[in-house]
């Protein structure tokens, strides 16, 4: 135990370390203690108006304010975020000006060890976020995540001052007044997230935090190793004696165990007789082979797993302070380390006797009964009898982190205490997998709450000193950073108009990852709950479907939107094999008013990122890049409305905000974003989610898109662009194309047009490989032949006339003997004929006019179709929809898009971000 003296001690120690004035908003404090005491007493007056703000948590005034460190970090709404953004403001330098998005590669820096310290559901290193900060912001600039975790984006911040990090970071590119800290706001709605966050980017007061955890945990070793230990060598019973005392007489005996292997017990539907999983499963001899079916000891009988019941055993539960019916385990194997060497073996008398002293254990002080809240991942606890977070641990795990909260109390390192024991919890529960084909402890299944048959009791004191190590290398002893943490809703911020420079988010993703329900082990810990009613996820249990999870993100998105200055940008980091959770997320960014400028997919072989995706298949991660356009701009488009003339403000401005050449080793790539078709759709995307009008139709746009630009390898640019892409395109020695999943009509279009881009080509050579990719098309899908598809969207030749230049240009490359030659030249016409090829804007134009209007017949007919009845449509032509959609919107005609909206499938809607935009703000035009 730490002694009074000892305790004194430790407190000097803080007091030396808090010494100095310390200036805080504009307030001068003798040390830091007088100044959380100051901010602690103004957040007790201010929590009752708190309280109404949305995502306030769950849980008691002080257990709020005990966690809290204010202004800096409140478990609860931070009422100063607005006064550090003020201060911040006056300290700011000039704007930084960004045109282009950057793209690089995510999985950057993931063994670092401040990502390692402690672990979360998701994150993102914090050295790839802080190449984007570093991109985007000056020193000093104002930083927002509002999805935070465990606070990477505020590390991120951080670690701009470290000069040797941006070096390394930026390499060619680094210029010195790139250095220096960026402020921070961050928020998440978790409060086990913003606890982790705050102790990733407070002052830690090394090496004194550390010396005086390690006496903390030097004194649970020394008062209760005798719980996690065990036999070495073979000692007879000795009756009657504590456990404790007889390993004090002699510890000589005695190993230290690494982990102890408890197994679930089954009843045999045979016999009822007990089943031991252990048993039944693994074969002793070497202890890795695995069985699938159990066989009953008893009488022989052979069941799967499934089919059999687990056994319940009752005792009292002295933190409940009731009976309670548990599954029954046993301990069936203990891994231990006696005189240097690992053995494994059977529980004895000795471990049986610990076991027994447990059972009537009660001086439990830092647990608080919590129940389980009814959800999707609780539910797996919950049938299993478990309604109580504590019951997740053995009682000898139980009893050994609770007496480490004790001992921590009164050195004034808490909070400390409190994070480290979070880093370890993870491997400390029933949820620790024992893998015997493996012959080890793998750790808890990722994102959930699944009850092994088989789970590794580690030994806790071990455990939390190996965590305690990490943090050596993880904790910094840097003053604040400048960030603000606060716990809420990202709904409804308290923060300006137009007062943060760059915003990274990495928001949840549909129904990936139920957060709150993960957390709320963590949380019961801390005392203080996620509240869920504004989480945004898809979750039966809290009933919120995917439109429930669009509209929250909708609401966190015009936020990021209202506090991002005008003519900055937003990334967003994308990680979901949904596509229509993918397409939610499109159309909230684009819904709050951004400008979605790149959409890159991680592609990790080769440590790039390259840009096209279709709509309805996400399997990799993604950065999205937007931004929000200049205020001029805006006000511009507005006084065009109802002319041409706001389209060709949009295209000025976002192709200016685009990247102008893309390319890895020698190969230049698409710029997706800058080909007619996706121009188009930004363009239409932009004007119906801000409510402006349709100010041009598709065939006028290509024609006057290429008369108004340049254009290159089916790309547009200004002409202050072009002469960088073509300096830049000569050097590489190929185009590569992007690969694509042929999904729908658009994706099949731009497949084929990939092809020809690389090769033109007769119908006979594009029919087989064609087929084959259409194996992916969805149920609904009605898919044209090629035929139609090459008609609508290409050109033939046919031997009349000079033989096209994508053609000749194909025909001198590929053979030799052509070169030279004149396109008249009958040899070139011969190789010539037959072959489709991408044709220029001007014949592109035509196409498009050829290719709306058999599109706009298709969907007047399905109208027809569904007229004077209430069937659904089964199959149709997506693109179909989407020009009657665009068509009908122009002419307000929102009732037509409601009702064939109605008549397909609510999936298809979710998944296609184009008609989802249409349907929406059409009902929300009519009231519904």
């Amino acid at each position: 135990m730490v002694n009074a003296n000892e305790q004194l001690s430790f407190g000097d120690e803080q007091s030396e370390a808090d010494n100095g004035p310390v200036v805080c908003l504009g307030m001068t404090f003798d040390n830091e203690d007088e100044r959380r005491e100051y901010f602690r007493n103004e957040l007790r007056k201010k929590l009752p108006e708190l309280r109404n703000i949305e995502g306030f948590p769950i849980g008691e005034d002080e257990d709020i304010i005990a966690l809290s460190d204010p202004p800096y970090y409140t478990v609860c709404p931070n009422p100063w975020i607005n006064n550090f953004i003020g201060e911040w403001k006056h300290e700011q330098g000039e704007k930084k000006q960004v045109d282009h998005p950057l793209a690089i590669d995510v999985s950057e820096g993931k063994n670092d060890p401040i990502y390692v310290a402690h672990s979360y559901h998701t994150k993102v290193p914090y050295r790839a976020i802080m190449r984007y900060m570093l991109n985007y912001t000056n020193p000093g600039d104002i930083v927002f995540d509002g999805f935070s975790g465990t606070g990477m984006t505020g590390v991120a911040a951080e670690k701009c001052q470290d000069t040797e990090i941006v070096k390394e970071l930026m390499g060619d590119d680094y210029t010195d007044g790139m250095v220096g800290k960026r402020n921070a706001v961050l928020v998440d709605i978790s409060p086990a997230a913003t606890f982790i966050a705050q102790n990733h980017s407070k002052k830690t007061k090394l090496p004194d935090t550390y010396d005086v955890l390690k006496r903390v945990l030097h004194d649970l070793r020394t008062e209760m190793v005798w719980l996690v230990s065990t036999l070495g060598t073979t000692m007879e019973k000795v009756p009657g004696q504590h456990a404790k005392n007889i390993f004090l007489e002699d510890r000589s005996h005695f190993g230290e165990i690494n982990y102890v292997i408890w197994s679930e017990i089954y009843q045999c539907p045979s016999c009822n007789q007990e089943i031991n999983y252990w048993d039944a499963t693994v074969e002793e001899q070497d202890g890795k082979d695995v069985n699938k079916d159990l066989s009953c000891p008893h009488c022989s009988a052979t069941f799967l797993k499934r089919n059999l019941e687990k056994i319940l055993v009752t005792y009292f539960d002295p933190i409940a302070n009731d009976l309670v019916e548990i599954p029954k385990t046993v301990p069936v194997r203990i891994n231990y380390t006696y005189k240097g060497k690992r053995y494994n073996k059977k529980p004895d008398w000795y471990d049986f006797e610990v076991l027994k002293w447990l059972e009537n254990y009660t001086e439990y002080s830092k647990v608080r009964k919590s129940k389980f809240v009814d959800g999707i991942k609780t539910s797996e606890p919950i049938r299993n009898g478990l309604i109580y977070f504590h019951q997740m641990y053995t009682r000898k795990n139980l009893s050994l982190l609770d007496k480490f909260l004790q001992l921590s109390e009164g050195t004034g390192t808490e909070i400390e205490a409190q994070f480290l024991l979070g880093s370890a919890i993870p491997r400390l529960s029933k949820f620790n997998r024992y893998m015997p084909q493996h012959n080890r402890h793998v750790g808890p299944m990722a994102n959930t709450l699944y009850l092994p048959p088989l789970s590794a009791e580690i030994n806790p004191i071990s455990q939390l000193e190996l965590q305690l190590n990490k943090f050596l290398n993880a904790w910094t002893e840097n003053q604040y950073a400048g960030n603000v943490i606060t716990t809420q809703s990202s709904t409804r911020l308290p923060i300006e108009d137009n007062s943060i420079d760059y915003i990274f988010l990495d928001p949840p993703f549909g129904a990936n990852i139920m957060y709150s329900e993960l957390n709320f082990i963590r949380e019961a810990w801390l005392k203080v709950f996620t509240n869920n009613k504004k989480e945004a996820i898809e979750n039966k249990a809290q009933g919120k479907t995917l439109g429930d999870y669009t509209d929250l993100m909708s609401e966190s998105f015009k936020e990021a939107y209202r506090i991002l200055k005008p003519n900055s940008w937003i990334t967003v980091e994308f990680s979901n094999t949904s596509a229509s959770v993918w397409n939610a997320i499109q159309f909230v960014i684009q819904n709050a008013g951004f400008v979605i400028a790149s959409v890159d997919a991680l592609d990790k072989k080769r440590g790039g990122f390259h840009g096209i995706i279709t709509t309805t298949g996400v399997k990799q991660d993604l950065v999205i890049s937007a931004y929000k356009p200049t205020d001029e701009s805006v006000i511009q488009m507005k006084s065009e409305r109802n002319t041409a003339d706001s389209a060709w403000t949009f295209i000025n401005q976002h192709l200016n905000k685009l990247p102008v050449f893309i390319g890895v080793k020698g190969n230049a790539s698409v710029v997706v974003e800058r080909t007619p078709r996706i121009l188009y759709d930004r363009m239409i995307a932009y004007h119906v989610l801000t409510g402006l009008p349709i100010p041009i139709n598709a065939l006028d746009f290509q024609e006057e898109l290429a008369q108004r630009y340049p254009m290159r390898d089916g790309m547009v640019f200004l002409e202050s662009q072009v002469a960088e892409y073509d300096k830049k395109r000569i050097l590489a020695k190929d185009f590569a194309q992007q690969s694509l999943f042929v999904s729908d009509e658009n994706s099949a279009i731009e497949w084929i047009r990939q092809q020809l881009m690389k090769k033109t080509q007769t119908r006979q050579d594009i029919h087989p490989d064609f087929m084959k990719e259409l194996q992916h098309i969805a149920k609904h899908e009605e898919i044209p032949e090629l035929d139609e598809l090459l008609n609508q969207n290409f050109l033939r030749y046919d031997g009349d006339g000079p033989v096209p230049n994508q053609i000749l240009t194909y025909l001198r490359r590929t053979y030799k003997d052509l070169r030279g030659l004149e396109p008249t030249d009958r040899k070139v016409v011969e190789k010539a004929i037959h072959r489709w090829y991408v044709p220029d804007p001007n014949k592109q134009a035509d196409l498009e006019k050829l290719r709306e209007k058999a599109l706009l017949r298709e969907y007047e007919g399905y109208l027809q179709e569904l007229e004077g009845n209430k069937k659904k449509l089964k199959t149709f032509r997506t693109e179909a929809i989407r020009a009657g959609f665009k068509k009908a919107y122009s002419e307000k005609d929102f009732e037509s898009i409601v009702k064939v909206g109605e008549r397909i499938p609510e999936i298809v809607i979710q998944e296609d971000d184009k008609l989802l935009m249409y349907y929406d703000n059409a009902c929300i035009r009519l009231g519904l």
